[in-house]
């Protein structure tokens, strides 16, 4: 219970910043989606007037509109890059925060009455949570987008891409919410490998200080070097000597 206490306790503490990230997105997407839509719209009724045409005939000439062509604008794109430059920050900060914040607060937090792991682990679970949440806000919002943009494009002037299609306009969204479940894991496993690292060597440049520096970067390098060695197996021999579940272990 001290544990989840502690994970209690560091999310209250990210929460409104965390607040700002989801209504960003929320706002930003859907704002995204009214003024694409209408925007197109107008274009292409300022056409038909023009030209006499009809709906069809402007779709086959100029194109239609999807979602996936407005996903990969910058109301899609700049959200979401906002929300993971704001989290990795947020790695550093989680951590520094303490130390340079009012009353150097991280020395009533070694001193509770509870194994100092448990420290370490709820920190790591707030980013965790933090960033299964705005994936499962993606995917809550994505099926909202999809019906705004029916209803506001007509049938004629719009392409209906199914759901497991809007993954593929946008890279991004393909790594941030992969397709399989084998795929999910090792995106995020690695990420998250990636996110005890860093707090491993931020605790080294803590405990150390200037000797810290060079202790974490070291360990930082020498973390690397081994996720890397299979693959700089292959490059230099040119062989691959070990089968993909080894490659994944």
């Amino acid at each position: 219970m001290k544990y989840l206490k502690l994970v209690n306790f560091e999310i209250n503490r990210f929460f409104k910043l965390y607040m700002v990230l989801v209504g960003m997105v929320i706002v930003s997407q859907i704002a995204g989606v009214i003024v694409e839509s209408r925007s197109f719209i107008k274009e292409a009724n300022m056409t038909i007037r023009e030209l006499g045409l009809t709906y069809t005939s402007y779709a086959e000439d100029y194109g239609s509109l999807s979602l996936g062509s407005i996903m990969r604008s910058g109301w899609f794109v700049l959200p979401i890059a906002l929300c993971i430059a704001g989290l990795s920050f947020y790695v550093f900060f989680i951590w520094y925060r303490d130390w340079f914040g009012k009353n150097t607060f991280v020395y009533r937090l070694l001193m509770l009455p509870t194994a100092r792991l448990n420290i370490y682990f709820a920190k790591a679970t707030t980013i965790f949570i933090s960033v299964l949440g705005l994936v499962g806000l993606q995917l809550l919002l994505l099926p909202i987008e999809n019906k705004l943009f029916r209803s506001l494009v007509p049938v004629d002037l719009r392409h209906d891409a199914p759901m497991s299609e809007l993954f593929t306009f946008f890279d991004g969204l393909g790594i941030i919410i992969p397709a399989h479940l084998s795929t999910f894991i090792i995106h995020y496993g690695i990420g998250f490998m990636i996110v005890f690292i860093i707090f491993t060597a931020i605790l080294f440049e803590r405990s150390y200080r200037l000797k810290g520096i060079v202790f974490g970067g070291l360990y930082c390098v020498i973390a690397l070097g081994i996720f890397l060695l299979p693959f700089i197996i292959v490059i230099y021999q040119e062989k691959m000597y070990l089968y993909p579940n080894e490659m994944f272990g």
